[in-house]
Parts: structure tokens; sequence; C-alpha cells
């Protein structure tokens, strides 16, 4: 078994799958307004790099930087569905996503998250993420953890 992460697009019909998964669970934890994925199109953008884990040739998690002209970027739609957690699929994704990150030159990286989100939470937390308030666009709100990591 091998894992494999490269940049690819997000709308190929399995990864558009895995997209929709994670929708699904975060609907499951979150009313509508407490829900703030970014949709296919908006991922295909040019200021998103958007990267996809393959275990053994199968779409097993995703993650994305959306690039800021300040110098910051975000993190957005890391997600590797409950099949696959526990394989290091997740913290190889985060790898992958700052070091990226670092490369470019980014100073900040934020993430919006739920709190009840607990697993991606503790690996943020493990990553060096600490708790911030709102930024870009985001709404204060209680259905959102926002958090940030000096590079």
């Amino acid at each position: 078994m091998t894992l494999e992460i490269a940049c690819e697009s997000p709308d190929q019909p399995d990864v558009i799958a895995l997209i929709e998964a994670s929708d699904v669970y975060a609907a499951a934890l979150y009313p509508p307004e407490g829900n703030f994925g970014t949709d296919v199109a908006g991922l295909c953008q040019p200021d998103i790099t958007f990267l996809v884990a393959r275990w053994t040739g199968v779409v097993a998690g995703c993650g994305a930087i959306k690039w800021f002209e300040d110098g910051t970027g975000e993190l957005k739609r890391i997600f590797v569905p409950e099949a696959g957690r526990g394989k290091g699929i997740g913290r190889s994704l985060m790898e992958r996503l700052v070091s990226m990150a670092m490369e470019q030159g980014l100073h900040r990286l934020f993430l919006e998250t739920g709190p009840l989100n607990r697993e991606a939470v503790a690996m943020y937390r493990r990553f060096g993420f600490v708790e911030c308030g709102p930024f870009a666009d985001y709404p204060d709100n209680p259905y959102s953890l926002f958090m940030t990591k000096v590079l």
C-alpha cells in the first residue's frame, strides 16, 4: 500500500465525490450557516493549490492552500474520510501543505474549522496552530474555530 500526494484538479469525478462526502460530514455536525466549505468551482481558481492524497491509486484525502497577496495563506478543504483515518493521510497532507507554504515564503497560515471536528483540531494543534479571531471574510460565529500558525 502506497500513499501519493500530488497537485490535481478538484473537478475529477472521484475528487468531487470526496468533496461531497466532506460536505455530508460537515452538514451532520453544523447547520447550513455554520458550513463554509469552498465549492469545486472555487477550488479551481488560480489562487488555490489543491492536493489529492491517493492510497494505492484511490482518492483518500484532500487539502488546499488559498494564497493571499499579503504573504499569508489559508488551508482549505482538508478532509480524510472515516475509512482512511488513522493511516497518517491527514498528517501527510498537512506536512505537504505547510511545506509548500514555507517554500513559497508565506509568513503565516490560517484555517477555519468547526469546534466539533475534534480529531482535526487536535491535529492542527500538533502542527502548531493556535486559536485566533475571524480572518478574511468569515463572520464571527459559534460554529467556527479560527486558527493560525506563524511560519
